[in-house]
């Protein structure tokens, strides 16, 4: 089948797929969770009130979700984040928390969650198959420490012919710029790529924005597309249902 598929695509001109990281390949919001679950364990054992406990985490989720971070500043995204436990400290209990408290509970989250992210089984053998079919690029948005600590952890840079980390470069998705960078170090056209994420925003926008051949939206929680949001080509539940979409390209 993979042959067939091979020579199908092959004159249809698609010989490339790229790939978002993060909720597409690997499961980084579930291991947030676990992540977070290790804070809140640690808070306990340190004997933070527990009606405190809950807020604190919730504090840092916020930080973290609105996060901007420059590095041109001087400060590492170490030192960023450790701030955002400080703060989430301070915000919750109301005095000055001790400074190595909010070091604890940032590398029990930073550690923890790099543990638990992984490339499942399946999810490997999908990208090793077509690794064997198709030149597949990596892009992924996020700071240049934080994105290449996930990539080694979970051991994939050897499955893609390049990777592109958004924090490497002046744009990141859904900037034309970054794509336009894949596509000549890479060796090929948007016309013959299709672009596979999670966001809307920044996959599925930034791959039309190239102009790659097909968008496809990987929808884990089978939402509707907001109104007013950018249409994808292709939805599926699971990047294991990839293949469907490659045989409705024929």
């Amino acid at each position: 089948m993979w042959m067939w598929m091979w020579n199908t695509m092959e004159r249809r001109g698609v010989s490339s797929i790229i790939f978002d990281l993060d909720n597409t390949l690997v499961d980084t919001a579930g291991a947030g969770r676990i992540a977070i679950q290790k804070v809140r364990e640690l808070l306990k054992s340190m004997h933070v009130q527990e009606s405190h406990i809950k807020d604190i985490c919730d504090h840092f989720l916020r930080k973290l979700l609105h996060e901007s971070f420059d590095p041109s500043e001087g400060k590492t995204i170490d030192d960023v984040r450790t701030h955002h436990w400080y703060e989430a400290l301070h915000e919750t209990q109301g005095t000055d928390p001790d400074l190595a408290l909010a070091s604890s509970c940032y590398y029990t989250w930073k550690n923890t969650r790099l543990q638990v992210l992984t490339l499942s089984p399946e999810v490997r053998s999908l990208l090793e198959e077509l690794q064997k079919i198709y030149k597949l690029l990596l892009i992924t948005n996020g700071d240049t420490q934080t994105q290449w600590e996930k990539i080694e952890a979970v051991r994939c840079k050897g499955l893609f012919s390049l990777v592109v980390v958004g924090g490497d470069h002046p744009e990141q998705k859904p900037a034309r710029s970054i794509f336009t960078h894949c596509f000549e170090s890479a060796g090929v056209r948007p016309q013959d790529c299709i672009m596979v994420g999670d966001c809307l925003s920044t996959d599925i926008q930034g791959g039309i924005n190239a102009g790659v051949r097909a968008t496809v939206w990987i929808n884990s929680a089978c939402k509707s597309v907001p109104q007013g949001s950018v249409t994808p080509d292709y939805t599926v539940p699971s990047v294991l249902n990839l293949n469907d979409v490659l045989l409705e390209l024929r």
